[in-house]
């Protein structure tokens, strides 16, 4: 190789390493701006939270002054009945959770590790289903619930109304099509030899869905049922529709019994609203690592 030619085919490489080591000055402006924007609101309701109801009326919500203690979260925590509201949930949330990820994967598999006819159109039902705003099927839903009979040593309304059922119901209808979407890519992704390898060996499509593709799809479950838990958990339409009984609503509805009658105490709000955020919190930072491994493995597949 001659000289000229090393030299520019340094000074390529050279301008190629530049460009790789660039720094994106702008999208780490954009990020912290954009983190700093989300965090204002959940940290002004911290802040409002830790100070009583009596130094913000004397110092203004704006300031400074006064003191900062926890007797609005332990107000909050006993006036709101939180402990039963939080079991509510938990009674919704975790059977909607299971149900929807264990019908979506078996859907996921269908519609990308089978070949047969109605495979695409089914995925493109599945994903069409999440155009349909909720709302939309609200009166067909709560006439269709309150139209089946049920005993009432089952329901003491006769019907799926009053009942967590209805709710389970509901989130597990309008949350598949999105998680059928998500995992039926993420299986796209993984290689056609592992199947058909296990295809060779005897192992027939029951045997393929739980002892090879569902092990490997772990982060992309782990990931979805990070944002499952986020949606049905924060979920308040489909409570307050299909429940009636106060003692049965999740705790998105407790804040509710911190409402004054004629005057409401904001602090003692803000810090109803931060107990309700410390289970999706905590869910988070646990399945951090399967949540970020969910959202980025995918993308380098295929």
């Amino acid at each position: 190789m001659s000289t000229s030619t090393r030299t520019r085919t340094g000074k390529s490489q050279q301008a190629v390493g530049h460009g790789l080591s660039r720094p994106h000055y702008g999208t780490h402006i954009f990020l912290i701006v954009m983190s700093i924007m989300w965090l204002i609101p959940l940290g002004w309701a911290l802040f409002t939270a830790l100070r009583p109801k009596a130094d913000t009326d004397k110092y203004g919500y704006f300031s400074l002054g006064g003191a900062f203690n926890f007797d609005n979260f332990v107000t909050a925590w006993t006036q709101g009945g939180f402990p039963q509201y939080f079991m509510n949930s938990l009674i919704i949330t975790v059977p909607t959770i299971i149900l929807v990820l264990w019908m979506s994967s078996m859907m996921a598999f269908a519609v990308s590790r089978v070949s047969w006819k109605f495979n695409i159109s089914m995925l493109i039902l599945f994903t069409a289903g999440n155009l349909l705003p909720p709302q939309v099927l609200a009166t067909p839903l709560f006439e269709m619930f309150k139209l089946t009979q049920l005993p009432y040593w089952f329901s003491d309304s006769g019907s799926l109304l009053n009942t967590y059922i209805s709710v389970i119901i509901a989130n597990t209808a309008f949350q598949i099509g999105f998680c059928t979407f998500v995992l039926s890519n993420y299986m796209k992704a993984l290689s056609a030899d592992l199947t058909e390898a296990a295809l060779v060996d005897g192992a027939g499509l029951w045997r393929q869905y739980a002892s090879i593709i569902m092990p490997l799809c772990k982060p992309a479950v782990a990931a979805l049922a990070t944002l499952e838990l986020i949606f049905i958990y924060n979920d308040y339409f489909w409570p307050l529709l299909f429940i009636q009984s106060g003692d049965r609503l999740p705790v998105t509805t407790a804040i509710n019994n911190l409402q004054g009658t004629f005057l409401s105490n904001y602090n003692l709000l803000a810090a109803g609203a931060m107990i309700t955020v410390i289970p999706t919190l905590i869910i988070y930072l646990v399945l951090q690592k399967q949540f970020v491994a969910g959202l980025t493995l995918g993308s380098s597949k295929g």
